[in-house]
């Protein structure tokens, strides 16, 4: 699960860290990013978590009503959400539940986010079709596809929760999100309690492209920020906003390091980090002092690819 745009924030996030710490150990340094990077996964099995805590709190109010109308002989309430078979087979998945019994905070400790949120599903119009419309597997799953997409990708209260509940996951949700999406699409109702959820990486590849590249920003920083002196373009480089220089440092690192990795995929990925971590004018200058260096590089015989063509960076 945890894929290079994750790694790639993680790591401009904690070199920028590392330079703020006056005791700088790089090993020390390397384990907080592989802490940080397990946090992203399980933010991942948190939100899949939440599906389960709306579905029992959908449980225990219909109970509510099924003893009033019991009560009182009126009709009693339909059961279809409480029971959709989807958010059954998550709420016995064998490695989320091995993952909740390891937490020591859960959805149970937020009853009233969870109930409000449960108030809203049941007010939509995507409720109110589904209780309406066909009975089977497919519409259960689908129902939650279009529940977290609508009503929890986005959603302010949940992110200001999240960030309360970890620091760690200021900066994840938006690409774990995508994350969930893909896992729900892929459930399989004749897989049961054992359909595989995503692993925590796809290889020890990416743990690997973590290491080296991380590694590799911070031992060779003196080299990578003379040629961001020596190319920059008519500015003082020691009036560049330091989250400038830390990205241009770690992308240097990743065209050196990664002869598999094109130079514009590795420009266009920390062109995208400027936009969101440094000033609102940094992803323009980042975008052609990282085309120069690449050329200057090439030209040196240091790197040995081929570049295309920049593209104009889009605000």
């Amino acid at each position: 699960m945890i894929n290079r745009e994750i790694i790639r924030i993680k790591i401009v996030q904690l070199t920028y860290a590392y330079y703020q710490n006056g005791n700088k150990n790089i090993d020390t340094a390397e384990k907080e990013l592989f802490f940080s990077l397990s946090k992203a996964y399980d933010l991942y099995n948190h939100l899949l978590a939440l599906i389960v805590a709306l579905t029992k709190e959908s449980r225990r109010r219909l109970e509510v009503l099924l003893a009033k109308a019991r009560r009182e002989g009126t009709p009693e309430p339909l059961q279809k959400f409480a029971f959709n078979r989807f958010a059954l087979q998550l709420e016995n998945n064998k490695q989320l539940c091995e993952f909740t019994e390891t937490q020591k905070r859960t959805w149970a400790d937020e009853p009233e986010f969870v109930g409000k949120l449960l108030e809203q599903i049941e007010q939509s119009q995507l409720y109110t079709d589904y209780m309406a419309g066909e009975d089977s597997y497919d519409a259960d799953r689908e129902l939650w596809r279009r529940i977290y997409r609508t009503l929890i990708q986005d959603n302010e209260n949940l992110d200001q929760l999240l960030e309360e509940q970890s620091l760690y996951w200021n900066d994840d949700k938006e690409v774990v999100d995508s994350f969930v999406l893909k896992t729900i699409k892929r459930f399989d109702e004749k897989n049961g309690p054992r359909q595989e959820l995503l692993p925590e990486y796809d290889s020890e590849e990416e743990k690997d492209y973590a290491r080296k590249l991380f590694r590799a920003a911070i031992l060779n920083a003196d080299e990578y920020q003379r040629y961001m002196s020596e190319l920059s373009m008519n500015w003082d480089f020691s009036r560049l906003a330091y989250m400038d220089v830390i990205i241009m440092q770690i992308a240097i690192a990743e065209m050196l390091t990664f002869p598999s990795i094109p130079i514009s995929v590795t420009i266009n990925e920390f062109v995208e980090l400027a936009k969101v971590y440094s000033t609102p004018r940094s992803f323009s200058y980042i975008n052609g002092m990282l085309d120069a260096i690449a050329r200057l590089l090439i030209q040196q015989g240091r790197l040995l690819k081929q570049i295309d063509a920049p593209k104009a960076p889009v605000s």
